[in-house]
């Protein structure tokens, strides 16, 4: 198995553990210490080495960081994540929301005497740095660098990865790393840049064709880079780690051991572009007067998918939808109360592991059901595993990671008979993801001018929910892949090529959860006769082919455009998986799609 439901975290280890660290605190005379969730590389999700926020708070997360001061201690946790944190953490650790209160106006409060607060400055952002000091000019409190406290403290802190990169054949990629690198250096040149720092794993991984293992389910290796504006690069990654790559990377890359990344940094000059959002602050200031905020110039043409990424990415796709499908006509078989959230999850897994070109799943499989459904990324355990039972939903949200593509689905499934309340709110999340694959808009739009559209049917019948409407997906990478985002604050506009999923949902605390995901590419919208000829506009290409349950829709609900919509979509889905599936999914398959 890949996946595994051990308890990896537990709200009685906090309190001794915050008592340790403000023991150091107060033996290094200082206010408080900063403990954010990231690693060095500023991704998303983190090695073991590095799950200092779930080692000393209990709260596992994806997103989120612990301020501990002499008096409190803050977890500062979004939308996402407010009923989690209710979970996975204990008194005298305190959530904070966020971003809604700001760690600067926080400190302010709890420290108005000022104070002296620490952070490690390879782990934090130099954006996130500068902002903070900004907001805390005047207060009397001062930021300060000193050692890494939590690992201070940590003694059975897991090592640092030292995984094995794999080549990423040519046939995936559809583009050698010499001509990514050259058309990348080009821009530099044309910028007046002398060089660009690369310190995001997934960045790295698609600039090279390589494939790494040190974060669980993320095909990514850690490693830092200079691009040259003559298309040389100095890569610092561990020799370890490039043991099996033959003579797969160009002439051009030189490796350096990871430690010598910052001596080399403040060797460089002229301009150097760097990513401030990701960058390390103790890397920034190795720059000086140098760095250029310029963005990740790896992150807009990994974003843009080339024909061979779509391509990959439609096959991994439908593959993987057929085991879903295999998976869901085996959960439609069992009687209500005789399997758990565990037993879909296992039973999942091992039907996408008769694919050859499996890798990984490409996130632990959230399997909810009940009121575990309503914790948005829900991870179940040995310790929460629940039987699902008649009347209850359960929220299957998962993916893998294949060679040719990274996969992502969500449905929610009925058991026994649902609920009214739960019917309703289900045909309003799937109004709002109808909606959303169905739109047409002008070329120029981001992800924030649009994703009202999913929301709408929820928002008149006065409901929301606390997370983006969709999220950028990797080839063979990152699940959650930026820039884009269908979210109320991305303002990278939508191109062709960019794959984001579209995934509305619904959450009653205490009760259940809703939500529906497909990944669609960003394509040019055909031409309508009532269309302006001089005006470009962008659609979407479905992805993702799974029957949505019947069960839950209250069709009277549904426009005659919606039922238009589920229907083509349960023909397509029909047609597609039909040839893929086993003779007892077939008859399931052909019973859940027809039409409505």
């Amino acid at each position: 198995m890949f996946q595994n439901f051990d308890v990896t975290a537990r709200p009685e280890q906090g309190p001794p553990r915050l008592q340790a660290l403000r023991a150091e605190l107060t033996r290094e005379g200082l206010s408080g210490f900063i403990v954010p969730r990231t690693d060095a590389h500023q991704g998303e999700y983190v090695a073991a080495h590095d799950e200092r926020l779930s080692w000393l708070t209990g709260f596992t997360g994806s997103a989120g960081f612990c301020v501990v001061l002499e008096a409190c201690a803050g977890v500062f946790i979004d939308g996402r994540y407010r009923t989690q944190v209710k979970r996975q953490v204990a008194a005298p650790f305190t959530p904070v929301p966020w971003p809604e209160m700001q760690l600067g106006s926080w400190l302010k409060e709890q420290l108005p005497q000022g104070g002296r607060v620490d952070f490690d400055p390879w782990l934090h952002a130099t954006a996130q740095i500068t902002t903070l000091t900004q907001e805390l000019e005047g207060s009397g409190i001062e930021l300060v660098q000193c050692d890494n406290l939590v690992d201070r403290i940590w003694q059975d802190q897991p090592a640092p990865p030292m995984q094995p990169v794999q080549p990423h054949q040519l046939e995936h990629a559809g583009e050698t790393a010499t001509a990514k690198c050259q058309r990348l250096a080009q821009e530099l040149q044309q910028a007046g840049q002398s060089a660009a720092l690369i310190t995001l794993p997934d960045s790295i991984m698609w600039l090279w064709n390589i494939r790494g293992a040190d974060i669980p389910r993320n095909p990514v290796a850690h490693g830092f880079a200079i691009l040259h504006a003559d298309a040389r690069v100095d890569l610092f990654m561990a020799a370890a780690k490039l043991t099996d790559l033959g003579s797969h990377l160009p002439e051009t890359v030189t490796t350096h051991p990871p430690e010598t990344f910052l001596a080399s940094v403040s060797a460089l000059t002229g301009a150097v572009a760097v990513d401030t959002a990701s960058l390390p602050h103790i890397v920034a200031e190795a720059l000086g007067e140098t760095l250029v905020a310029a963005g990740d110039p790896c992150a807009l043409p990994k974003a843009r998918k080339n024909d061979a990424e779509i391509a990959g990415s439609a096959a991994a796709h439908l593959r993987d939808g057929a085991a879903v499908v295999e998976l869901l006509s085996w959960l439609d078989a069992q009687p209500a109360g005789t399997i758990s959230e565990i037993d879909v999850a296992t039973r999942l897994e091992e039907l996408r592991r008769r694919d050859p070109a499996l890798r990984d799943i490409s996130f632990e499989t959230i399997s909810g059901t009940g009121e575990n459904g309503a914790v948005m990324h829900y991870r179940v355990t040995t310790e929460s595993n629940t039987r699902l039972d008649a009347g209850h939903l359960l929220v299957l949200d998962s993916g893998g990671q294949y060679l040719d593509g990274t996969t992502d689905i969500t449905r929610t499934i009925a058991i026994g008979t649902p609920g009214q309340d739960e019917r309703a709110a289900f045909t309003r999340v799937l109004q709002g993801m109808i909606a959303m694959s169905r739109l047409r808009w002008p070329k120029g739009l981001a992800g924030r001018d649009i994703e009202a559209v999913g929301r709408m049917p929820l928002w008149l019948a006065g409901q929301d929910f606390n997370h983006g409407l969709g999220h950028g997906v990797g080839a063979y990478l990152s699940v959650h892949e930026g820039p884009q985002r269908l979210s109320r604050v991305s303002t990278v506009p939508l191109e062709p090529g960019m794959i984001l999923s579209n995934e509305p949902g619904y959450y009653r605390e205490g009760a259940f959860g809703i939500r529906i995901e497909n990944p669609l590419v960003v394509i040019p919208a055909p031409a309508l006769e009532t269309g302006d000829p001089e005006r470009e506009m962008l659609s979407w290409r479905g992805l993702t082919f799974v029957p949505i349950d019947r069960r839950l829709i209250v069709t009277e609900m549904l426009t005659a455009a919606e039922r238009d919509w589920l229907n083509a979509y349960h023909a397509d889905t029909a047609a597609l998986l039909r040839p893929n599936v086993s003779s007892a999914a077939q008859s399931w398959l052909d019973d859940v799609t027809r039409p409505i």
